[in-house]
């Protein structure tokens, strides 16, 4: 049995992950694919447009065998914690051979050089990071200058580390080779449009193209052709049930939470620093919404994704010490199950074998299989994906729904 992994959002499902799905699985001859699919926030610290079981019906119905859910702590934070958090849960699943991702390189080799060194972290690499953020750049800026310096043997491939999917790509790798994990990286190169390209008129169009022009209230049909046809109905008959989630949606409770809090300040919360804090309490009298709020923030150091980000922190109340709770190597202790195909059977009977990890298929019987350390993370996760589901209700005009009432994703 050969099983490939792969780290998600579909934020929605397009014709370039069914390439990448189809590329990876006839190029390893897998037997089997388990996508590990980020929750209903993002990692650039939004909503997603589509709730998780929408998007896991998505992915069960173009290659996928069965989906895993990454927990809001990991989906909607860096790169970094995004992959440790996805590749922890594929390592202790036991059973997978192949990280398959898309990268605009296409080398897993460069990528992995450079893995080798955040993890490393040698002196001299540590000292010329330091002093890059001490004159002022950015974490990325300042990071890919310490790697030039102490690496120039790696300066021809030096553009590599200004591409998204790239430096998502290196972080899988650096979190593969923290656990020893024997997992292969199999990686090809992105086709179509770039990362934050909002080119139509392209084979392989972005997800960022697509959410643009249904945000935009585009005719439908206008994005059939960049998304395989079973998708395209799925998002049909999904807004016809509940509109579109937007960080718009949810400007209102941020601005409440926010100024609950301004005496105190945010620094407590993951991710914020006290410089943000304080420029959080100073601009409050000029909050207008959230995205003009993450915009008002925004400098040269900090980008929107991040500002993004740790607004969620404080609107979803994640501390920096729940980290800690993850241990030194961030393994997130239990798999919770999204959908299946029915037959993935023989793969969900590998798993249960091997997998170091509880396959949690029903939330009722949470309690019973999970540590009561894991059942309380568990717990947490799923009092914030309830936020979702209060606008996501709202705006569909019915009742909030209990997630542990929720069915699988379950195809033939």
């Amino acid at each position: 049995m050969v099983v490939n992994g792969i780290i998600a959002e579909y934020n929605p499902f397009h014709n370039g992950h069914k390439y990448q799905l189809d590329q990876c699985r006839e190029a390893t001859n897998a037997d089997y694919v388990i996508v590990v699919l980020s929750s209903n926030f993002t990692q650039r610290g939004e909503p997603a447009i589509l709730d998780k079981f929408t998007r896991a019906k998505m992915a069960l119905q173009n290659g996928a065998d069965l989906v895993i859910e990454l927990p809001i702590s990991h989906s909607a934070a860096s790169a970094e914690y995004f992959a440790s958090g996805g590749v922890s849960i594929l390592h202790q699943l036991g059973v997978v051979d192949y990280l398959c991702f898309g990268s605009e390189c296409g080398d897993a080799a460069i990528l992995d050089s450079f893995a080798q060194i955040l993890l490393e972290e040698p002196v001299d690499f540590v000292r010329d990071l330091k002093s890059a953020l001490a004159a002022g750049h950015s974490y990325p800026i300042a990071r890919n200058r310490a790697l030039m310096d102490y690496a120039p043997q790696l300066a021809r491939h030096e553009a590599v580390l200004s591409s998204p999917n790239n430096i998502l790509g290196i972080e899988y790798c650096k979190a593969l080779l923290k656990l020893k994990s024997p997992m292969k990286v199999h990686t090809i190169k992105r086709a179509g449009a770039n990362y934050h390209d909002r080119m139509f008129d392209v084979d392989f169009c972005s997800a960022l193209a697509i959410r643009e022009a249904l945000l935009s209230g585009s005719d439908l049909s206008a994005i059939s052709s960049q998304m395989p046809k079973k998708a395209y109905q799925t998002l049909r008959e999904s807004l016809q049930e509940v509109p579109i989630i937007t960080l718009g949606d949810f400007s209102h409770m941020l601005l409440y939470k926010l100024l609950m809090e301004q005496a105190e300040g945010y620094d407590s919360y993951a991710d914020v620093t006290p410089d943000l804090s304080d420029r959080i309490r100073n601009c409050l009298k000029d909050y207008e919404n959230y995205a003009s709020f993450c915009n008002l923030l925004k400098t040269k150091n900090m980008t929107y994704a991040r500002i993004s980000r740790c607004l969620l922190h404080i609107l979803l109340n994640e501390k920096k010490s729940e980290l800690l709770e993850f241990g030194e190597d961030g393994l997130i202790p239990y798999a919770r199950v999204l959908g299946f195909r029915k037959d993935a059977a023989p793969l969900l009977a590998e798993i249960k074998k091997k997998s170091t990890i509880p396959l949690l298929t029903k939330l009722a019987d949470a309690r019973e299989d999970l540590s009561p350390g894991a059942y309380e993370l568990l717990c947490r996760d799923l009092r914030r994906g309830s936020i979702y589901e209060c606008i996501a209700a709202e705006k569909a005009g019915r009742k909030v729904r209990d997630e542990r009432q929720i069915p699988l994703v379950i195809l033939e």
